[in-house]
């Protein structure tokens, strides 16, 4: 399951860095992948910057879900004999680091 999800992280970061790179100020990155143990569904946390526009576009990505399953797809269709859901979660991990930082430093 661990290495499922790490090709998984691998090729969806390769997707989302060539889809990103079209929208100026937007970084899109994979943080973690899990893979439900029958492998039909994988859970995304996509670290956003900037974190103001995080909620607009996991909503558009949840929404284009099929076709970036079928992108991932292509990838992995020779490692892979079928490809999971994926469900998309926003991972504000970084600004939670933050606001501890700044709770810390007063």
């Amino acid at each position: 399951m661990q290495k499922i999800a790490r090709l998984i992280q691998k090729e969806l970061s390769e997707i989302f860095r060539v889809e990103t790179a079209k929208m100026n100020g937007v970084l899109v990155s994979v943080s973690h992948v899990r893979v439900s143990p029958d492998l039909s569904v994988s859970r995304v946390h996509l670290s956003i910057f900037p974190s103001e526009r995080a909620q607009e576009i996991i909503d558009n990505v949840n929404s284009n879900e099929k076709s970036i399953r079928y992108a991932l797809a292509q990838r992995v269709r020779y490692q892979l004999r079928k490809t999971p859901e994926l469900v998309f979660y926003v991972d504000d991990s970084l600004d939670y680091i933050d606001h501890i930082d700044e709770l810390l430093s007063k």
